[in-house]
Order: structure tokens, then C-alpha cells, then sequence
């Protein structure tokens, strides 16, 4: 079956049924359709936001981006899984929303179905944006939209855990001044780490930076590099640096594990920095290090607007007004702050570090962060990222060792993305 445009093709069922996400959000709000009517006033916005309601920050910044352009908005906010399945239904029927707002692993998903229009067709300008964060969102030299805004992770950590251990947080700067940091904190009695290793895509999206800052690369799983890494948390297990409930642990509740004041360091993102308020504890955070020092590289969490194709093209200028009303420079730092996201480009970044020192560490980390999606992997990465986690649950679990784990994962993803 050939949709909407000359030459792209619907992806299948394996990719209607996709949901790369690095979060879990609550049940869709609403399933209204779009409107695609040229002449209605009224325009539509597909977001994953469920958890935000009418009178939030966000949705009232979406009204006044309608005002301004002189519509109305009809916004649905769905689960992340659920809204990728719906806008590849949507467009199927030609009834695409006016503007969709998608986790950025999504976004070459529906740039191979022909669901998205990219932004030098619609004459947006995305110079300012972050290379590392724009090629999130980029296929064969196109960008099928704008980066709403970026998250990724970092490592918090406990100061009287560490106290108590003798360690100076200022000595942790690769894998092995960060392991023999949990081989004192274990020494003084207490917890080392904890983090997500579940086996779904948070499993991989938290084992990226161990991944990445190996020197490994994901078109090469069972590199020597790559089995480093996987080395690494598997010898965290067998000392009791971590508990083995990070085999089932998602994000949330290795925050959890976290937040009982126990553990040295957590891996999590931006989105525990209010959490991490409440904890009750000082707390820190330093970006992960690479195996030899250095910021590895996360991957970027948030994610990007954009325009979807239209039967009816006159409404795509008014569709661009609300695209840059969220995401240029001006407005920007509302969008940001009402997503709780550090900015995708510099300029605003800064404007986010002058009201609020304390992000700098994130700031630095969403700089060194790549996509899930880069490297021109596109809809190659989730057939990467199953086997991926699969080996890290092998690992883990001591059903497998790291190479033998990695050597069968690069073998399905061999065979997946040929």
C-alpha cells in the first residue's frame, strides 16, 4: 500500500506496533482524531503529555501559541507507545493532526512511512539547534523536526552516604576511581549503586552510557569495548556494589531504591531533579564518566514537533507559526520550563543556567548526549536495542557471560538490520 507521498511506503506491522520510549507515561486522555479540514479554525496537537492537564503551564503555553496564530487548539495527549501507533494509523487515513509532538526515537519511524513532512519543506529553521541533538531527528540529510527540548541521565549521588565512606566526590572521573568509590561505600556498610536493567528499552537507554563511554558503538555489539561495558555492571553485581534487583528495575523504582537514602549513586535523569528535592538527603549529581574520564555520552531523551503531511497544504503555513511559536528562541524557555527539559540550543541554555546555577551538570550532559537514533541507525535502532538489552539481562542475570551475551546480540541485530 503507498501513503500520502510518490515513493515512501507504510512500514509494516512489527512497526505499527513499535513504542521506543525512555519512559512510561499514564493512559491517553483523549482519542480524537484529527482535524483536517483547510478552512476550520480550529487546529489539532497530538503530545505524550498525558500527565499534564488544562491547567498546566504546558497546555495554557499551547493555547496562547493558538491565540497567537489565530486558531483555537484542540490538544490529545496519549501514551508515548500509543500516540506512535495512532499517528501511523492517522496518516494511513489521511487524517494526520496538524502538529505532533513525538519522542525523538520515533521520529524516523514515521519519516520512513511518509507521515512527516521535514523542516526545509516547511522552511523551518533549525540552525541554532545542537548538532547532537538535531540528528536525532535526521535521515539521509533531512530533519523531520524540531527538538522540543532534551533530558538525559547523570549520576546522583549521596553526600552523607559518601561521607561516611571517606569518599571525595571531586575523585570520581572514570570506571575505576567510580568503582573503587562503591568498593568503599560497600566497605563502610552501606549501598553502592543502583540503576534500570530491566529487559525493555529503559534497559538500554540506561546502559547506553556505560555503552557509549566504552569507546563501543552499536553497529558493533560484541566489540571489546562493548563486552567492557557489559563487564562492568555484571562485576558491580557479583561484589554487591549493586543489588540484583536492578535486573528488574525500572527507572522509577531504582529511583525509589534511591530515595530510601541507602545508596551512594543512582542513574537517572532531569525528570527526579523534583523528586530529588523531596528526598529528605543531600544530594549531588556529576554527568557519568567515560571509561578513561571524561562525559560519556547519554542518550537524549525529549522530544520533537512536528509538521505531519496534509492532504490539505494550505494549512501548513498556520501548522509552521505553531511549530515556531514553541520551539524558537523567544519562546523557547517557556517550552523548556514548563517540560521541565534543558533547551535544545545554546542560547536559551544559558538563559536556563543564569536563573538556575544548579543545572549546569545537566547542561554539560545534554551536550555530550547523542540520540538513540544518530549515526544514520534510524529504524535499524530498535532492532539494535532488543538484542541489546536482551544481552544485558543475560549478562546480569549470570545465564551468560558479557562476550557470549554480546556475540549472540550482534548476531540478531546482524540479521535484523540487513
Amino acid at each position: 500500500m503507498t501513503l500520502l507521498r510518490t515513493g515512501r511506503r507504510v512500514l509494516g506491522a512489527a512497526l505499527i506496533s513499535l513504542a521506543v520510549t525512555a519512559g512510561t507515561t499514564a493512559c491517553s486522555s483523549s482519542d480524537a482524531p484529527g482535524d483536517g479540514s483547510s478552512g476550520s479554525s480550529s487546529y489539532t496537537v497530538w503530545d505524550p503529555y498525558p500527565q499534564y492537564d488544562d491547567g498546566s503551564a504546558w497546555v495554557q503555553l499551547l493555547s496562547k501559541c493558538g491565540t497567537d496564530a489565530g486558531v483555537s487548539i484542540k490538544r490529545t495527549a496519549y501514551d508515548t507507545s500509543d500516540l506512535t501507533n495512532k499517528a501511523l494509523l492517522a496518516a494511513q487515513q489521511g487524517n494526520s493532526p496538524d502538529v505532533l509532538i513525538v519522542d525523538n526515537p520515533v521520529v524516523s519511524t514515521l519519516a520512513e512511512a511518509g507521515v512527516l513532512t521535514t523542516t526545509q519543506e516547511n522552511k523551518l529553521d533549525v540552525s541554532a539547534i545542537s548538532p547532537n541533538l538535531i540528528a536525532a531527528g535526521t535521515i539521509g540529510g533531512k530533519s523531520y523536526g524540531v527538538p522540543i527540548g532534551a533530558n538525559t541521565l547523570a549520576l546522583y549521588y549521596n553526600k552523607a552516604v559518601l561521607r561516611a565512606a571517606g569518599v571525595d566526590i571531586g575523585s570520581v572521573k572514570d570506571w575505576a576511581s567510580l568503582t573503587a568509590a562503591l568498593g568503599a561505600v560497600k566497605a563502610a556498610g552501606k549501598k553502592g549503586i543502583t540503576f534500570s536493567g530491566i529487559g525493555t528499552e529503559e534497559g538500554s537507554f540506561q546502559f547506553l552510557p556505560w555503552f557509549w563511554g566504552s569507546g563501543a558503538d552499536l553497529r558493533k555489539l560484541d566489540s571489546p569495548e562493548a563486552v567492557a561495558s557489559l563487564q562492568l555492571w555484571t562485576d558491580w553485581l557479583k561484589q554487591g556494589y549493586a543489588p540484583n534487583s536492578v535486573i528488574n528495575n525500572t527507572q522509577t523504582t531504582s529511583w525509589q531504591e534511591f530515595a530510601t537514602g541507602g545508596y551512594a549513586f543512582a542513574e537517572n535523569g532531569t525528570w527526579q531533579l523534583g523528586n530529588a528535592e523531596k528526598a529528605g538527603f543531600e544530594y549531588g549529581i556529576i554527568p557519568i564518566p567515560g571509561r578513561d574520564g571524561g562525559t560519556a555520552a547519554a542518550p537524549t531523551g525529549g522530544e520533537f514537533v512536528s509538521i505531519p503531511v496534509q492532504k490539505e497544504t494550505g494549512r501548513y503555513d498556520t501548522s509552521k507559526k505553531l511549530v515556531q511559536c514553541l520551539t524558537n528562541t523567544e519562546n523557547s524557555y517557556a517550552t523548556v520550563s514548563a517540560l521541565n527539559y534543558v533547551a535544545p540550543t545554546s542560547a536559551v541554555q544559558d538563559k536556563q543556567l543564569a536563573a538556575n546555577p544548579e543545572l549546569k551538570v545537566w547542561v554539560e550532559a545534554v551536550k555530550a548526549a547523542k540520540g538513540r537514533t544518530s549515526d544514520e541507525l534510524g529504524t535499524k535502532y530498535p532492532k539494535i536495542s532488543e538484542p541489546l538489552w536482551t544481552a544485558v539481562q543475560g549478562a546480569l542475570s549470570g545465564s551468560k557471560s558479557p562476550a557470549d551475551a554480546l556475540a549472540a546480540a550482534q548476531a540478531t541485530a546482524a540479521a535484523a538490520t540487513k
